[in-house]
């Protein structure tokens, strides 16, 4: 997808200022939001969420802090995905009468739900199209649903660093839900590559994408 929800290499979004011993949450609710996105039903599919944040408006999403963007994409997909009513999210509590789910995380799971290795590793369709050290070209591609490949590599030729495996496509995966395992590649580009003649020669961005991405350079 392209839009102001694909900032990088993007100008005139100001200086990035670090904290020296930033907290975790700024506010108490960012933590509560927090939970309650890893606790919904709706975690099951990450790439859905990240989709659901991309559809929040450019204007508005550009003046919403980063949890004010979960806690909007976590209503959408509770609402969609018919976890809630249109009434009991006005009304802020459950309706009584309704029938409720399962929860996902009851409270004495936390603990063990969160300390256990998830993986997005899948076994491989086909062999690996690329191999290290070969330069390949990201492809000009412009989809309208959800992409991992960012627009400032689109056309550009880098290196395979690495080969990771196949993983779940979150291009297919957020929309459908259905994982179609890809191959994933480390890719080095140089500075130059990506922001021309003036950038530092000495400089490096390495990327993880996905085997659909690619072309060979």
């Amino acid at each position: 997808m392209n839009g102001v929800h694909d900032m990088g290499g993007t100008h005139g979004l100001g200086p990035i200022a670090p904290e020296t011993d930033e907290p975790l949450f700024h506010h108490d609710w960012e933590g509560r939001v927090h939970a309650l996105v890893i606790a919904s039903p709706t975690r099951a599919n990450i790439d859905a969420g990240r989709h659901q944040r991309e559809l929040i408006p450019g204007p508005v999403y550009l003046a919403m802090t980063y949890y004010e963007k979960w806690f909007e994409a976590l209503r959408q997909l509770l609402l969609s995905g018919g976890y809630v009513t249109d009434e009991e999210m006005a009304a802020a509590r459950a309706d009584p009468a309704a029938p409720k789910a399962t929860p996902r995380l009851a409270p004495q799971d936390v603990t063990r739900g969160l300390s256990r290795l998830g993986s997005y590793l899948r076994d491989a369709p086909a062999p690996a199209a690329f191999a290290v050290g070969e330069r390949v070209r990201a492809r000009n591609l412009h989809p309208t649903g959800h992409t991992r490949l960012p627009r400032y590599a689109r056309g550009r030729v880098g290196v395979i660093e690495r080969v990771h495996g196949a993983h779940v496509f979150p291009d297919t995966h957020a929309h459908t839900g259905v994982d179609d395992p890809r191959w994933l590649y480390l890719v080095r580009f140089t500075s130059r590559e990506l922001w021309g003649p003036d950038a530092d020669e000495h400089d490096s961005v390495s990327l993880d994408l996905w085997e659909p991405y690619l072309e060979r350079a």
